[in-house]
């Protein structure tokens, strides 16, 4: 049976970073026992939609800063899904983790409730491109962090770092690479850094390096990864073998899974067809209540959607995935298929990106957009 993932989405932070364009508020009084209760109650009413048995194979809290919860808030919502739907025998489940010192202390409770992958929001070791990129932790805490993560017993965890940073070298984005691996995350996710509309950066962009730098960043990176082991599966995630992030694969092998929270989605395949769900953004609307809904995907804007996921895979897969999970003949996409491997963007026989197609991977996908 496919994978069937859950995303939770927990939507308060201390203070919104100038780059992201998450919904997450910033908020210091977070209502915490009304929003648990909100999410179940959401949970309740989408797991309505899902044909049993389905158990969960992978569960993610992302956010916002979901650590800034408790880990009873946390507890109640996994004890949650374990009554509505339950769980595969290996169910991951993963939360979202930031560096500051209150919420190292609760990752041991974290781990008490069923938290088994901790995802750390270290972004940089250097102060300078922390301060740069407006985070509130510092080198140090980053460090205990991690340290604590491994103390609670997480021996699966993932680190988030960026590049591209303003006025990064790319000596500066090695030592931070080092550094990160020298702590023997079983996950890496490493992403450049670029401005999002709806951003503080967007408003006033900070100085970013030179084009050929970043691809010089990126070249670096790729090798090193490779050198100490680690697979680079999809576009921005590297992993020690056997170690990929269960719940991301589900999003990109185009499998189904529930979004509970604010500003949440959902994909279901129902009765042959792909739905999906749109949570109310705003999280005290969101904690108001509104009746679950599923909306069909339009044909051509569902073969769109698998393409766009797959293709992030570097493994791509068979072209007969395609008719299995769409129920659209391969055909559907014969055109810009055939132009995709005219440009030398795709694999002959495989629906997977070849070398140059995963260097122009947004030129690739675009061709298969929708008229």
């Amino acid at each position: 049976m496919a994978d069937f993932g859950v995303y939770v989405h927990l939507p308060w932070c201390e203070r919104k970073c100038p780059y992201c364009d998450f919904n997450s508020h910033e908020r210091s009084d977070i209502p915490e026992r009304a929003y648990v209760d909100a999410l179940l109650a959401d949970l309740a009413q989408d797991a309505q939609f899902v044909e049993r048995p389905r158990p969960i194979t992978s569960v993610f809290f992302g956010g916002g800063t979901p650590s800034l919860f408790s880990p009873t808030a946390i507890g109640r919502i996994i004890d949650g899904l374990g009554r509505e739907l339950g769980f595969a025998d290996d169910v991951e489940i993963t939360l979202e983790a930031n560096p500051g010192s209150s919420e190292a202390r609760k990752f041991a409770g974290f781990r008490s409730a069923g938290v088994n992958r901790l995802s750390l929001g270290i972004q940089s070791f250097h102060a300078g491109a922390l301060s740069a990129l407006g985070r509130i932790h510092d080198p140090a805490q980053a460090r205990a962090a991690i340290e604590a993560a491994r103390s609670a017993g997480f021996d699966n965890f993932n680190i988030d770092l960026m590049h591209g940073l303003p006025g990064q070298r790319v000596s500066d984005a090695a030592a931070d690479l080092m550094e990160g691996l020298s702590f023997g995350p079983t996950h890496l996710s490493w992403y450049q850094l670029t401005i999002e509309p709806n951003t503080a950066f967007y408003s006033a962009p900070p100085p970013l390096p030179p084009e050929d730098d970043l691809a010089d960043i990126q070249d670096m990176g790729w090798a090193m990864l490779a050198e100490h082991g680690f697979e680079h599966y999809e576009v921005s995630a590297f992993s020690q073998q056997g170690r990929a992030s269960r719940h991301n694969l589900t999003y990109w092998q185009f499998d189904d899974y529930l979004g509970i929270g604010a500003g949440a989605h959902g994909k279901l395949t129902r009765s042959g067809g792909v739905e999906r769900s749109q949570k109310t953004r705003m999280p005290d609307a969101y904690m108001q209540g509104r009746a679950a809904s599923f909306k069909a995907v339009a044909a051509d804007e569902l073969a769109f959607q698998f393409m766009l996921n797959r293709l992030r895979l570097r493994a791509g897969c068979e072209e007969t995935e395609f008719s299995r999970q769409t129920g659209q003949s391969l055909a559907s996409i014969a055109k810009p298929l055939a132009r995709a491997r005219e440009l030398g963007l795709m694999h002959p026989t495989r629906l997977q990106a070849s070398d140059r197609g995963w260097l122009f991977l947004n030129n690739l996908t675009a061709l298969f957009l929708p008229d």
